[in-house]
């Protein structure tokens, strides 16, 4: 029987009638109990398919249509469910009811009409042709519904849902109900079919009734109870399928579920379906604008629309569309609504920016003022239908006009108080900041320099505090700083430039002592403007030594008015004043065959070279001719890339002389290249007579990396080329250069300015060193120079007007732009004057080395720093020579109000009577003065025309003649010598086979690049490099050694004066008469001869050169370069100004048989009021004299005497200089060893810094806690601060930290908010302050032997051993610290501080070697290297990990360096202990101090 029930595929159909409560109204209410909705529900589930209203009130022929058939029973149809047990089956639904006559509203007559509660009970039905109902409306319209007959007409009945409506029915008693319930299922009973009763309504349960439906169900057996609500859908199929397992037995008992818990799981499948649907709803519709119609044929095949559709209906569907379609309306106009309210601020500010205008008009008085504004239209829009958001202006996209209803809303109110309210603070804070500025301007105790933590209590008050913003009074005041400073330091180089004479006294040369530079601030210290700069002492002194490198080396660049140099200027009036014919350029070739050519030298390794040539080319014309300001260049380009030693890659050969050299790289191995070959260069010609490619004009170039125009590379590349650039002192170009794009090198507009610097350059050399032809000499009757002052309050235009604008004035025959040619009528006869028009300290340069016949000096009346200029000028001309001064004034008025004008003008006239020269006052306001007033200056000059020429001669026959000691002048013997003016010299450096005295001066190998290259303390300065090497070659400072000089014989008639213009020598000392242009060049020379007694000279004890300049890389800091070495035992001599001056005296005294004239310092009182400095340091400074100067002076006061006696400077000076010189004065002695000083000893003592190691640790503790605490600090918040441990900190806070920690070891840092370098400052300070340092001294002697080993394995290894013999606690702090150290260089991208700028600025703090031995002065590059060494391999010498490789091709770490860099040495500095016993002369390698990585010396230790 199962296997054939298994194998019957039949599916079961069951037939179930829903009986309860029926009748009419009286019986059963206004309302039935809800058999039709859940038939309804379980046949027909879908929302849109269920009905709530089905109504028993018919008419007769609707109850006798084929659907109620005259029954009083309802077919609802059959129904195909699947249980629980997954097994599917058919049912028929049947309802039992009773239809009322809607005209008797009596139960219609049926043809078996018996009591509802008997014809309920029925089991077997029948009704032929019986439809299937759907719905009221279906009655009467059959045909318009789908007609389904009951099957055979007749239905047997397999159980019944009894059911019982639990709502509050109206005019309905539920205990009625329950009684008719109970004869109803007492009469179903007896059929013994399966009943289940259902409780209808429970959506509108009331409690009680449920419950005693329940207590009805309870009382009958096993009859079970669904709580259902056919409206919420909640049980109804529960239902049908219980009633269904209890008429198949074999199926198990259904589980109930209660009403509540069903509930719930519906509403949960509706919110997911509905959820579900409204996200589809979003993702189809964007526009406010679309209908339902379309969206809905959209979504129709949507699962999500489906299944709400099923569970809730179209109509709530589209509820829900229109729901969303309104929400996206809403924020479209609120979208428009706040950009539009986003724009009406801007629209107030447009229209109504016063607040004077609105200040008291309301917002309705102001929408009619802006109606009144001729640009309203442009900001709103008046719309005929209001309000906006009501009309299709919404939709209007393109107008983006404001509507101008808008205005009447709350919002645009508040808008425009908050715009009144703005206008008003903004007058307000302009008013605060105005205050604030009158402030900072009337405030005394506002300084230039001056912190703002300082200056805060002066000028803020609480009204600044209220209105203005910390970085608003912070931008105010830096920027007044910055004015204040500027001016200020305008101020101060006025003063300098007042100073003149004091500084041309001095006697300044590259290398200024520590006495001379005390004098100097002696002498200013009690000027206010040497004052005002007291809290900016770096920039005061980096100005300070600024100007001694202009006295020094006064060109056009180096002058304090630059760019309005007057040599510049007069150079511009003359050359737009005469255009040269072209029939001129033969006789120019004469003597400068290169006049309108420009040899230029392109430097650049891998192509660049070539490739820049070809791109120069492409801009030149067919046959290389180049264009600059409107003339034609020819040029020659000569591309180098490899080894310069080599003849091919020379820079010069015998048919090309550069101009100028162009050097590019694009990475770090190029620019080595380019440092490498210009060093090369320069070395190859130290040794020749054409020796100016030493200053041959470079310009240094980093060009376009294809694909790399960015990021860290190019910024470190950049960095590295303005570096080396300003040790070159050459330009500098980068890609950020405007115009260069993509596949260039350098723009055209950039080349332009490059050959236009070249031809300046060659200007520059003809300016003074040319000398002219004799023929034209023998054409000039008189040479005068006219002096003019830089940067005086006048126009040089003006002033040369009646010049230049002369019939008679010509263009100069000798070259030079800065001279012009006269005939003036002269007494009876015309004369031709070779007038030089330069600026004074242009005129330094020739003051003694040219023949000039008369000088006229200008000077401002109005300006102390011209009138100075020029006394210090006169100081030096020889009294026989005319002078003119021409003071220039503002006119009569202004002299007679200004007492400054009156007074210079007073002291002009004075100067004049003295020396018996000429004055004259022009007044600028009337410039166009005429030559005629120069008339009486011009006969002065050719009466003395002749004793001058004289005196000239006498002087260089004299000089040629002498058996002096002098080899050659000081830079101020004549005047401050321009490098850039060198000539080639005939006395320069050559070899010669016929030498007296000659040594091996050749050029030494570069393996002693490093052997002068040391770092020191520099008192709190910070690490200053001793890196004289470079500098000297720069500035040619270093004497070459002289050949010996064979008498000479002259014998000149008075027609021959013509020749004594000589040019200036490349070395400062004059040419003598021998070597004038009338000998044929391949004849005898008697300047390669010396007399032998010329050549002998007393070789210089050892010697230390210091030169102090401004560096722009460290931030107003000054960086100390000094030379060391010793004097040169080769008969060069040494170059000082004691020798010159001793020279000078036995010169006068062996040549006395013809008296030189005097100069105007000793005719003039007004003159030379810094004299007593000259004869004060005319034996040389400490600096200059080194370690000899104690024997010297006890020399001088044992009463020494002789032709070579020292006199000391103490003599003849007031007492207060005497002693100001001695506290300058640098102790030879080796001081005695003192115990190290706190920073704070001062103070307070303490018992944790300044003592020995030992006492800070304990075995427990073996680092000292504020080392511990100082370091845990760093690493947390200050790895990446830029310059850790090399940017200072504030010493106050300094001392502050170290002493809070000294009374409490538990400070927390963090707590008291002190600066990271603070932090690392007192944690310096600490090992500073150590008795000895944390690295023993006898641990480093042996680190030194050992780093001397040149297997860089081996080295390692031997350093590692020395580290093992540390003292215990030195060995765990050593170890504590160099960890940290490596920590930090990890994180060099962003702090930038390598393992070599971390051992450069922490080598002195950890070993701090005795600086009085030349030892460790020799030893101090291997000491900072030894410490890079532990920072880098701090895993190999402390955590026994395997040895790192060295750094790539590039490496920063300057042991790697020397090792695969080919320039540079590859001896160890240590390989010499002790210093040479004979320096070459010649300054070694300048690579060094080009490199990048050392320039990182301004730390502060």
């Amino acid at each position: 029987m199962m296997m054939a029930r298994k194998q019957d595929v039949r599916i079961p159909t069951y037939n179930i009638s829903v009986v309860g409560l029926s009748g009419t109204e009286k019986e059963k209410g206004q309302c039935g109990i809800g058999k039709s909705c859940l038939c309804n529900r379980f046949v027909r589930p879908s929302a849109d398919e269920f009905h709530l209203d089905h109504t028993s009130v018919l008419s007769t022929s609707d109850f006798g249509g084929r659907v109620v058939n005259n029954d009083h029973f309802l077919y609802w149809g059959e129904v195909s469910r699947s249980l629980e047990d997954c097994v599917e089956c058919k049912m028929h639904i049947v309802e039992q009811t009773e239809f009322i006559d809607d005209q008797t509203f009596q139960p219609h007559r049926s043809t078996a009409l018996q009591p509802y509660i008997k014809r309920a009970a029925a089991t077997k039905l029948a009704s032929a042709e019986k439809l299937m109902y759907f719905c009221t409306d279906q009655l009467g319209l059959e045909q318009d519904f789908e007609q389904k007959q009951m099957p055979d007409g007749k239905l047997l009945i397999d159980g019944f849902l009894l059911g019982i409506d639990v709502s509050r029915g109206m005019n309905r008693n539920f205990d009625d109900q329950l009684k008719f319930v109970s004869n109803l299922y007492n009469q179903l009973a007896k059929t013994k079919k399966p009943i289940v009763v259902v409780l209808t309504k429970c959506d509108e349960g009331v409690e009680r009734y449920i419950r005693d439906a329940h207590t009805f169900a309870l009382s009958k057996k096993n009859l079970q109870v669904v709580e259902t609500s056919a409206r919420s859908n909640v049980n109804v199929d529960l239902a049908f399928s219980t009633l269904v397992q209890l008429i198949d037995k074999s199926r198990g008992k259904t589980k109930i579920i209660p009403y509540f818990e069903a509930l719930k799981q519906q509403s949960q499948q509706i919110a997911t379906a509905k959820d579900k649907y409204e996200w589809l709803v979003s993702r189809i519709v964007k526009n406010h604008n679309e209908n339902w119609l379309s969206v809905s044929r959209k979504m129709q095949a949507s699962p999500e629309y489906q299944d709400y559709v099923y569970l809730e209906g179209t109509q709530k569907a589209k509820k829900l569309f229109l729901q969303h379609i309104h929400r996206l309306k809403h924020e479209h106009i609120e979208r428009r609504r706040k950009l539009y309210l986003a724009a009406l601020p801007l629209a107030f500010e447009a229209l109504i920016p016063n607040l004077d205008e609105i200040d008291h008009l309301s917002c309705i008085k102001a929408k009619k003022l802006l109606e009144t504004k001729p640009e309203f239209l442009k900001w709103f829009v008046v719309l005929e239908e209001t309000p906006w958001d009501a009309t299709s202006h919404i939709d209007n996209m393109e107008n983006e006009r404001i509507p101008f209803d808008l205005m009447d809303t709350v919002p645009a109110e508040q808008l425009y108080e908050a715009h009144l309210e703005k206008l008003r603070n903004e007058r307000k804070r302009a008013e605060m900041r105005r205050a604030f500025k009158e402030n900072l301007e009337t405030s005394p105790f506002i300084t230039p320099g001056k912190p703002w933590e300082e200056a805060r209590s002066f000028i803020m008050n609480e009204d600044f505090y209220q209105w203005l913003e910390e970085s608003v009074y912070m931008d105010i005041y830096g920027k007044h700083q910055k004015q204040i400073i500027d001016k200020a330091k305008e101020e101060f180089q006025e003063l300098l430039l007042e100073y003149s004479e004091l500084f041309y006294e001095l006697e300044l040369d590259a290398k200024p002592s520590k006495e001379k530079m005390g004098v100097i601030q002696d002498v200013l210290g009690e000027e206010q403007r040497f004052k005002a700069l007291q809290k900016l002492q770096a920039e005061r002194d980096a100005l300070i030594l600024k100007h001694i490198h202009f006295v020094y080396h006064p060109t056009k660049e180096t002058c304090p008015s630059c760019p309005a140099c007057v040599d510049a200027k007069i150079e511009h009036l003359i050359s737009s004043r005469f255009i040269r014919p072209s029939d001129r350029n033969q006789k120019n070739s004469l003597s400068d065959p290169n006049i309108d050519r420009i040899n230029l030298v392109i430097l650049g390794k891998d192509g660049l070279a070539r490739e820049l040539a070809n791109e120069i080319r492409a801009l030149c014309t067919n046959d290389d001719k180049y264009v600059i300001d409107g003339k034609m260049y020819e040029l020659s380009l000569r591309p180098i890339e490899g080894n310069v030693r080599l003849p091919v890659n020379s820079f010069q050969t015998p048919t090309f002389q550069p101009h100028g050299c162009l050097c590019l790289y694009n990475s770090k191995e190029s620019l080595s290249y380019v440092v490498e070959s210009i060093e090369k260069s320069r070395e190859s010609t130290l040794g020749r007579r054409d020796n100016h490619l030493v200053h041959l004009p470079l310009t240094l170039i980093l060009v376009n990396k294809r694909g790399d125009t960015s990021g860290e590379t190019l910024h470190s590349l950049i960095q590295q080329g303005q570096q080396i650039a300003s040790k070159l002192q050459c330009v500098f170009l980068d890609p950020a250069s405007a115009g260069i794009g993509y596949g260039r090198n350098i723009n055209e507009k950039q080349i332009s300015q490059v050959l236009k610097g070249l031809l300046d350059s060659k200007r520059n050399l003809n300016l003074v060193s040319s000398t002219a032809s004799i023929k034209d000499l023998a054409d000039v009757d008189l040479r005068i120079v006219m002096c003019l002052m830089c940067g005086d309050p006048f126009s040089a235009d003006d002033i040369l007007f009646p010049v230049l604008q002369s019939q008679t004035c010509k263009s100069s025959h000798c070259g030079s732009n800065n001279s012009v040619l006269l005939e003036l009528p002269i007494g009876l006869h015309k004369k031709r004057i070779e007038l030089s028009i330069l600026s004074y300290h242009s005129s330094f340069s020739i003051r003694k080395s040219r023949l000039v016949h008369g000088y006229i000096v200008f000077y401002s009346a109005k300006r102390k720093a011209s009138l100075a200029m020029l006394r210090a000028f006169l100081c030096e001309v020889q009294d026989i020579i005319p002078i003119q001064l021409v003071a220039l004034t503002d006119g009569a008025i202004d002299v007679l109000d200004n007492d400054l004008s009156r007074e210079q003008l007073t002291e002009g006239e004075e100067i004049a009577q003295e020396i018996d020269g000429r004055f004259t006052s022009i007044p600028c306001s009337q410039p166009q003065h005429k030559l005629e007033i120069f008339h009486p200056f011009f006969k002065d000059v050719v009466e003395k025309k002749n004793i001058v020429e004289a005196t000239h001669m006498y002087d260089n026959v004299a000089e040629a003649c002498s058996t002096t000691e002098e080899v050659f002048n000081s830079p101020r013997a004549g005047s401050p010598l321009c490098n850039s003016n060198l000539q080639d010299s005939e006395e320069d450096i050559e070899p010669s086979s016929y030498s007296l005295f000659r040594e091996d001066t050749s050029l030494p190998s570069l393996s002693q690049d490093h052997s002068k290259l040391s770092m020191e303390l520099e008192g709190n300065d910070g690490l200053s490099f001793i890196m004289s090497n470079f500098e000297s070659k720069l500035n040619n400072t270093v004497p070459p050694p002289v050949k010996p000089k064979p008498p000479v014989h002259f014998e000149m008639t008075k027609g021959d004066l013509s020749y004594l213009d000589q040019g200036h020598r490349g070395d400062g000392q004059r040419k003598s008469v021998s070597s004038s242009p009338w000998l044929p060049q391949d004849g005898f020379d008697p300047s390669d001869y010396a007399e032998p007694m010329d050549a002998v000279v007393k070789p210089r004890n050892e010697e230390e050169n210091i030169y102090s300049v401004p560096h722009d890389s460290t931030q107003g800091k000054i960086i100390t370069i000094r030379n060391i070495n010793k004097a040169q035992s080769n008969g060069s001599g040494n170059g000082s100004d004691s020798e010159m001056d001793t020279s000078s005296l036995e010169r006068g005294r062996k040549v006395s048989i013809v008296s030189k004239p005097v100069l105007y310092r000793t005719r003039c009182t007004r003159l030379g009021r810094f004299a007593s400095y000259r004869t004060s340091f005319s034996v040389g400074s400490d600096d200059e004299l080194g370690p000899i100067r104690k024997k010297e002076e006890d020399q001088a006061s044992q009463g020494y005497k002789g032709d070579n006696a020292v006199i000391p400077y103490e003599t003849d000076e007031d007492p207060r200089r005497r002693n100001i010189l001695r506290s300058l004065r640098r102790n030879t002695k080796k001081p005695k060893p003192k115990p190290r000083p706190s920073i704070t000893k001062a103070t307070w003592e303490s018992n944790y810094f300044g003592v020995p190691l030992t006492t800070v640790v304990t075995p427990e503790k073996p680092i000292p806690i504020f080392i511990e605490r100082c370091i845990e600090y760093i690493e947390a918040t200050g790895l990446s601060t830029e310059g850790i441990y090399r940017v200072s900190g504030n010493k106050s806070e300094m001392e502050s930290l170290q002493r809070q920690f000294d009374q409490d070891h538990n400070l927390d840092l963090a707590e008291k908010d002190f600066t990271v370098n603070t932090v690392a400052g007192a944690m310096k300070s600490f090992f500073s302050e150590l008795p000895d340092p944390l690295v023993p001294y006898n641990m480093q002697i042996d680190l030194v032997e050992a780093h001397k080993i040149n297997d860089r394995e081996q080295k390692l290894h031997a350093l590692k051993d020395v580290l093992k013999k540390f003292p215990k606690e030195n060995h765990e702090v050593f170890k504590y610290v160099i960890s940290h150290l490596n920590k930090v260089s990890h994180n060099n991208k962003v702090n930038l501080m390598t393992s070599e700028n971390l051992s450069i600025c922490f080598w002195p703090t950890l070993m701090r070697p005795d600086f009085s031995t030349m030892d460790a002065l020799t030893a101090t590059r291997t000491y900072q290297t030894i410490i890079e060494l532990f920072i880098q391999q701090c895993p190999f010498f402390f955590y026994n990990r395997p040895i790192s490789e060295p750094p790539g091709t590039m490496p920063s770490s300057p042991s790697a360096m020397a090792s695969t860099v080919p320039f540079l040495t590859s001896t160890p500095v240590t390989s010499q202990p002790s210093p040479p016993q004979s320096p070459p002369p010649t300054p070694q390698s300048p690579m060094q101090p080009l490199l990048p990585s050392q320039l990182q010396a301004e730390h502060t230790l």
